[in-house]
């Protein structure tokens, strides 16, 4: 098994490290005038609008407030194609970076082929995530609060992780998915390792910047399957350019059905979100009013 989580880091970092931008377009193509592109310049700026037509030495672009804007070729860094639906009155809002996952849990929206990021929560839980296809993705990482247990012990054993997950578009406003979170966890003092984990499926209505999600999950440890499943509400809504409000909440089996709930603010780039929230129910609500702090970042690769 240990090979087996290297082998997956390894094929990580050389996805991520070969990772483009899916919608990069090369200036020597031809464009569609239709077509929405966004071109940076080298000094950084950007320019959105239509490529109405282009030679050897300009670019010629129309954009909302200049019918005719002649660029050099040579001060052009890059060109994507955007999708009109992200220019709000005149302000380009760059797609959410952290689509595929609410706080914990997943959305059924999926990585494009190529694309990777890096999350780590609580500084401890680290792990990458990356696009084999755009339907499968796959991802793993590591928990090093565990290892002081184990370093104690003479050793180095954390628990680990692997995170498989298939995501397709049924309509342009609903998507369905399903997956695997597998999880190694060791025993102090031993050389043996026990398995747990949840297999899931999920629904998600919307867009990536307006959605709700619904799942079943049923639990597993070793060999043993939980015999209801757990049920995951979640949902996401993007409230200016850069801020999202953000909920997760989990109904799990325990005699009846046990609540948790979350709510909480992610801010974000077009490279990097940061997630602040509260884990909460009546429980918690005894020991800290407000509920547990949760704190999560993730990086685009």
């Amino acid at each position: 098994m240990k090979k087996l989580i290297q082998a997956l880091f390894v094929s990580l970092l050389v996805c991520a490290s070969s990772n483009v931008y899916g919608q990069n377009t090369n200036i020597s193509d031809s464009f569609d005038s239709t077509q929405t592109y966004k071109i940076e310049l080298n000094d950084g700026s950007a320019f959105f609008g239509n490529i109405l037509l282009k030679d050897s030495i300009n670019m010629v672009m129309r954009t909302s407030s200049i019918p005719k804007l002649e660029i050099p070729i040579l001060k052009i860094k890059r060109i994507d194609e955007i999708d009109e639906s992200n220019l709000k009155n005149g302000s380009y809002w760059f797609p959410n970076p952290n689509a595929t996952r609410y706080l914990f849990s997943p959305s059924a929206f999926n990585l494009k082929k190529g694309e990777a990021y890096y999350q780590n929560t609580y500084l401890s839980i680290n792990s990458f995530n990356v696009g084999i296809t755009d339907n499968i993705s796959i991802g793993g990482g590591l928990e090093f609060i565990s290892t002081f247990g184990s370093l104690a012990a003479g050793s180095f054993e954390p628990i680990f992780f692997i995170t498989p997950k298939i995501g397709v578009e049924v309509t342009e406003s609903f998507h369905a998915g399903g997956g695997l979170l597998y999880a190694s966890l060791p025993l102090f003092g031993s050389f043996r390792r026990r398995g747990f984990g949840i297999g899931y499926g999920v629904g998600t209505y919307g867009s990536t910047d307006h959605n709700i999600t619904g799942g079943l999950g049923w639990g597993f440890f070793e060999e043993e399957f939980s015999e209801r499943p757990i049920i995951t509400f979640s949902g996401m809504t993007r409230i200016a350019k850069k801020t999202a409000l953000v909920t997760e909440n989990w109904f799990v089996p325990i005699d009846s059905y046990y609540g948790v709930f979350s709510y909480g603010i992610r801010f974000f780039s077009e490279t990097m979100a940061v997630d602040l929230a509260f884990i909460n129910n009546a429980d918690l609500a005894e020991v800290l009013i407000v509920g547990m702090p949760y704190i999560s970042f993730v990086v685009k690769l």
